[in-house]
């Protein structure tokens, strides 16, 4: 009788468990990823970085030696963020002058590109010179616990059409951290190396989590890796934050994110302060410590990307008549400013800046998920369009004695170009055995220059794909099965589809992109993941069946 009464209870109590973990169960998805984190990989205190110090004495004068190499990369950042390419929040108090000082010094590219509307894509295009679905890599790795979490979070109750989740081939899918670039791809890193560079990675990676897949494994000597998803702590007083409830992904990243790095791939641990900043700090170091030899740094901001958390003194330097997002929004984008400001302020110091090449961009445009529509303009779409707005960003570079001061460049360039020109700026051999897409843009930029020949750039994911041919824009969507043409001479914002008017032209194109991607490798991964983007609004705003679309494949 006791054992059957202690039976009955424990049922009972399993049942109301049970019960408890249903109604919760939302709740209890949103957060398992942070707890898991929690549990597994816990956070150690901040320690300090140990990077390698160089020689004491260079072995040669400054300018005898090849070019130091720094790429710095924002995420998400739109181009009219920047001052020189936009308006960006000058009216608010917070232009761009370290950035612009790269144009003013440097060149501007006018048509810049991301080789892609989303990170890794574009992260692998920019590491190796190459489209990335010369070797699979085609959309931006998403665990399969997502086709769970996206259903019970729920669609933006504004959206017309519904998101598209496989659930087979998310059950299917392949270990979140073995997603990423093959590690049989040559990068900048491992081409930099073979010319003696010391080289370094600090910040975002995203390009695959397993050991093989990581930055020391891709070239890299030192890696300051991000691991976590918020800058700071949520409940630090001196950081402002703001939530943006109508957005899913918002949603996750504030549950399950957390302030962590982790160095040469060891555990994990805080960061000293606001991840902007601390990565700032450390580039400042990795300079220092690598002043007499030739160093390649890989600075890979979080900046801007959500969530959206900005420092007191940023936000308190924005105008207050601005409303609460943007005044956070625009802080973060003074603060990827400021580290770009001290970057070149510690090449002068160190003695560094003639004989150094700075280049900064963004791995694709500002999202439409932040609810900000000011972002990208004067273009349309945003992040995981293949309209301007998405792909077109910001894109300067210096390297004084080579490149003339205040050079506009207004032919098409993209990021897969960076490889190829940093590897003849170092003296170094392109990869062997490969395609590389990119082309050295040196030639092209020199007092004497010669002209860039006409070429096409291509973009992809799944059937959503786009091309640029000297002025003519084609954009082929796979749902809704439509194409737009636009010939940005003309219309550079895209506002007049020519597809129907010039058949002929539509033809031609849509034969050139077949052609590119006609025996292209399948991808390493299978996306289970289609999602409706309006090109003309952003995810707070009402949208109506008259609304350009896309679906974005991921």
């Amino acid at each position: 009788m006791k054992l059957r009464k202690t039976l009955t209870v424990t049922a009972l109590v399993l049942a109301a468990l049970a019960g408890l973990a249903y109604t919760n169960r939302t709740y209890l998805l949103l957060h398992a990823m942070g707890w898991g984190n929690a549990v597994f990989k816990p956070l150690l205190p901040n320690q300090p970085v140990p990077w390698q110090a160089g020689p004491a004495a260079a072995s040669q004068p400054l300018a005898a030696r090849p070019p130091n190499i720094i790429v710095i990369l924002a995420d998400d950042m739109g181009i009219n963020d920047v001052t020189t390419h936009g308006g960006g929040y000058a009216a608010l108090g917070v232009p761009t002058p370290a950035i612009d000082s790269i144009a003013r010094d440097g060149v501007r590219f006018d048509a810049g590109y991301a080789g892609s509307a989303i990170c890794t894509v574009s992260r692998a295009a920019l590491m190796t010179g190459r489209y990335p679905w010369r070797f699979g890599v085609e959309f931006t790795p998403t665990p399969g616990a997502m086709a769970k979490l996206l259903p019970v979070l729920g669609n933006n109750p504004n959206q017309l059409y519904p998101l598209i989740i496989d659930k087979q081939k998310a059950a299917a899918s392949r270990d979140f951290e073995d997603l990423g670039m093959p590690a049989s791809e040559i990068t900048m890193a491992e081409t930099l190396r073979t010319q003696g560079y010391h080289t370094m990675h600090i910040g975002k990676w995203h390009l695959g989590q397993s050991n093989e897949m990581r930055p020391n494994n891709q070239g890299f000597d030192e890696s300051l890796n991000m691991e976590g998803l918020l800058y700071w702590q949520q409940d630090d007083t001196n950081i402002l934050n703001s939530k943006q409830e109508f957005d899913p992904i918002d949603q996750f990243l504030w549950a399950n994110g957390r302030a962590a790095v982790s160095f040469n791939n060891g555990k994990h641990f805080k960061p000293a302060r606001y991840l902007t900043d601390y990565f700032t700090d450390e580039a400042v170091n990795a300079i220092r410590q690598n002043r007499n030899r030739p160093f390649f740094l890989y600075l890979a901001h979080w900046g801007v990307h959500t969530p959206l958390q900005a420092v007191r003194a940023d936000f308190d330097a924005v105008d207050n008549k601005a409303d609460h997002r943007r005044r956070v929004y625009a802080g973060m984008v003074r603060s990827v400013d400021r580290s770009v400001a001290r970057v070149l302020e510690t090449l002068r110091e160190q003695g560094l800046e003639e004989n150094t090449i700075v280049v900064f961009t963004s791995d694709n445009g500002a999202p439409g998920y932040i609810g900000l529509p000011e972002v990208n303009k004067p273009y349309r779409g945003g992040k995981l369009t293949f309209f301007e707005g998405g792909i077109r960003v910001p894109f300067v570079a210096k390297w004084p004695g080579h490149i003339p001061a205040g050079t506009r460049y207004a032919q098409p360039v993209s990021n897969i170009d960076l490889l190829p020109t940093v590897a003849a700026a170092a003296g170094a051999k392109l990869p062997p055995d490969r395609t590389i897409d990119g082309v050295n843009l040196l030639p092209h930029l020199a007092a004497n220059p010669t002209p860039q020949a006409s070429r096409a750039l291509f973009w992809r994911a799944g059937p959503y794909r786009a091309m640029r041919d000297d002025n003519w824009k084609l954009i082929v969507a796979g749902r809704p099965k439509k194409e737009w043409l636009f010939h940005l001479a003309d219309d550079p914002t895209e506002q007049r589809n020519l597809a129907a008017q010039e058949p002929q032209r539509l033809a031609s194109m849509k034969a050139k992109l077949e052609a590119h991607h006609a025996g292209m490798p399948p991808p390493l991964w299978e996306s289970f993941l289609e999602g409706p983007v309006f090109i003309d609004k952003t995810l707070d705003q009402k949208v109506t069946p008259e609304d350009e679309y896309t679906y974005w494949v991921n």
